[in-house]
């Protein structure tokens, strides 16, 4: 089954809300209007008593006990206005002295048992299936008992003329109001139909804000949060872009000296050397088999999938670095110098991405030193930090530049190779996630450059999270 729509559940709850709410009112209300109009009834049928006392007195008790003809006819029907309604009573009274004689009734009280109003008040009385609200009064002065009475079928009406009063706004106005809710839900709604369109007309991979100004309060968190998730799915998207390139960056490298190792071998004419070409060729595919884990490591990194760190030892991975390009130092006829401390330079991090760092501040080093030029690795304590420095005697880069080289696919003039510009903005990642600062210097002789790195020793580093940038 489907969902209901949105604006069917808010019109419907709105409308089960004020049902729920008038119809309760309506019915309080309309017993509290009938207990006044029954009030109001005894009220007029106890004054009818009294006003037949005052008129006997004014005529005299005399006067009634000397009438042979006692009926009287019967008063005319009353009319009383209800919620704009003109509603008919009928009220009719009799007069008996101590004897119990009457003295003086009304032509529709001339059935009524003799017996009938002896206790003094209101009461009952039913005559030929009518019901008769009665009220007694004695005059002990005159010695004259008067009954009143009021039929009910006249106060039916009454009862029957509210009900219709009551409900008949309920029935006629609760369609009306369903149909107006179902219009203040639709405008209501706007801003979701807006938001709708907003996001179909929004490009593919924008990272502009959803933007509704004016916005609801309402809508506000929801906005937010939906800006928050597309933020999230571009970072990502941007992510799975960059470690393609990255990828491709990382391992060009051992691809190629596989490559030239297997045509050595195939072009060598003596066993010697085709061992020797396949001997380099297995370690070259050792080294890209172990790339391709790192890069796996370091992308599940990035994504926030890896949950632990561990205790490193930076002298371990330079030498893993070292070992790695030691064909591409060999062959372009640079040294390299190592400067390591003699014990342990423990930092907490992430081994894939140390080592990646490390190995692209080398091989950039080793790209822009001329032929016989020099490379030197740095590790050292520092307070309570671990210094990484990479120092070459290359062209260096100018102060202005310098902030320039981290972008993706940046190269500055005059490197040697093919490369594709990522090797820096790799280092800055890595250095980000482990909360490391990196500083571009010039080389202590004054030709080429130092990069810096400084890794927090102190205490175990949170993952950060790393922002895509285009």
């Amino acid at each position: 089954m489907s969902a209901a729509s949105l604006r069917w559940r808010l019109g419907w709850l709105v409308i089960a809300t004020l049902a729920v709410v008038l119809v309760p009112l309506g019915i309080i209300s309309f017993r509290a209007t009938l207990v006044e109009v029954n009030e109001l009834s005894d009220g007029r049928l106890a004054q009818s008593a009294r006003t037949v006392d005052l008129l006997v007195r004014q005529a005299g008790i005399d006067a009634l006990r000397a009438r042979t003809d006692r009926a009287v006819p019967a008063p005319p029907r009353l009319t009383i206005p209800v919620a704009g309604h003109e509603v008919e009573t009928e009220v009719g009274f009799r007069v008996t002295d101590d004897a119990g004689a009457v003295r003086l009734e009304s032509a529709n009280f001339a059935d009524v048992p003799r017996a009938a109003g002896r206790a003094e008040g209101f009461g009952e009385l039913v005559l030929d299936t009518m019901h008769w609200r009665t009220y007694t009064l004695r005059d002990p002065a005159l010695g004259i008992t008067i009954l009143a009475g009021e039929r009910y079928d006249s106060r039916n009406d009454i009862t029957r003329a509210l009900w219709l009063d009551h409900a008949l706004p309920l029935l006629l106005g609760l369609p009306l109001v369903a149909v107006l809710v179902g219009w203040a839900v639709r405008r209501g709604l706007r801003p979701l139909d807006r938001l709708a369109d907003a996001l179909r007309r929004r490009a593919p991979g924008s990272r502009e804000p959803v933007d509704l100004a004016p916005l609801p309060p309402e809508l506000q968190p929801m906005i937010a949060a939906l800006n928050d998730q597309l933020a999230r799915l571009e970072d990502a998207l941007e992510r799975e872009r960059r470690f393609s390139a990255d990828v491709a960056h990382e391992l060009r490298t051992p691809i190629a000296t596989s490559l030239i190792n297997v045509e050595t071998a195939i072009g060598s004419h003596d066993r010697a050397g085709t061992d020797l070409a396949l001997t380099q060729t297995q370690q070259a595919l050792t080294v890209l088999a172990r790339r391709v884990e790192q890069l796996l490591a370091l992308a599940r990194i990035e994504a926030g999938a890896a949950a632990a760190h561990a205790r490193v030892d930076l002298r371990d991975i330079a030498m893993e670095v070292i070992d790695e390009l030691a064909l591409p130092i060999a062959d372009w006829n640079v040294e390299l110098s190592l400067a390591l401390p003699p014990q342990p330079l423990v930092v907490e991090g992430f081994a894939a991405g140390l080592a990646a760092l490390l190995r692209n501040l080398v091989e950039n080093a080793l790209r822009h030193v001329p032929q016989g030029g020099a490379v030197e690795l740095r590790m050292e304590p520092q307070a309570d930090t671990a210094v990484i420095e990479v120092i070459d005697n290359g062209p260096g880069i100018p102060p202005e530049r310098r902030a320039e080289v981290f972008a993706r696919f940046h190269r500055e003039p005059g490197g040697r190779g093919d490369g594709y510009g990522l090797g820096l903005s790799i280092v800055q990642r890595v250095a980000q996630m482990h909360g490391a600062s990196i500083e571009l210097d010039d080389a202590p002789g004054g030709q080429g450059l130092c990069v810096r790195v400084r890794f927090p020793r102190q205490s175990r580093p949170a993952l950060h999270a790393v922002t895509a940038t285009p």
